[in-house]
């Protein structure tokens, strides 16, 4: 069973804000493929349910994002059987990216699932919300709501990751990440 972990804050004050992508997408993927979410202990909010006919757990965290792990923490859980999915400051506002492993670029939350699991093998689906512009503090941008002009690319983004889930069930990592992660994606496969 694989479990699928959407990142964000819970709460309504967070939730369309750039920091609550992982959980957009999560609640986007509960919708499209029927499975119930509903709380599970205080720290998770999560169902089961097939994704791809791959029988998973849709979780979403009900820590803040800087102790995203904790609810993962004493669960045996392998690296290979998590995709988590989370904001990156260091993609482009709307891109979408696929990664297996490597460092956490400073995520706290990725930091703390790290710490949880000890191991770091686990797949990222990496939802870009670009850099802060010039003197606006990077907690600020993160907690930010997403833009009014930037809501058509946002539900473009959530769709593209929520298919970047659906091809590592199917497909496997390595497909999703030479589909998602290519320069520029207008460009004929050869």
């Amino acid at each position: 069973m694989k479990l699928i972990y959407g990142l964000g804050n819970p709460g309504k004050r967070y939730e369309y804000t750039r920091h609550n992508i992982g959980f957009l997408v999560a609640d986007f993927l509960a919708d499209k493929w029927r499975i119930p979410m509903k709380p599970a202990g205080g720290e998770l909010v999560c169902g089961k349910g097939q994704i791809m006919k791959v029988p998973v757990v849709l979780a979403k965290p009900q820590t803040y994002m800087n102790l995203s792990g904790e609810p993962l923490r004493g669960r045996k859980i392998a690296a290979e059987d998590l995709i988590v999915i989370h904001d990156d400051l260091d993609l482009p506002a709307g891109t979408v990216r696929v990664k297996q492993g490597g460092g956490t670029g400073g995520h706290k939350g990725l930091e703390s699932v790290f710490s949880a699991l000890g191991d770091n093998g686990f797949v990222r689906i990496r939802c870009g919300i670009g850099r802060p512009f010039d003197g606006c503090d990077a907690s600020d941008y993160v907690l930010g709501i997403f833009p009014k002009e930037d809501i058509d690319l946002v539900k473009e983004q959530i769709f593209d990751a929520a298919s970047a889930v659906e091809m590592c069930l199917k497909e496997g990592v390595v497909k999703a990440m030479n589909t998602f992660n290519r320069r520029d994606k207008t460009t004929p496969e050869e």
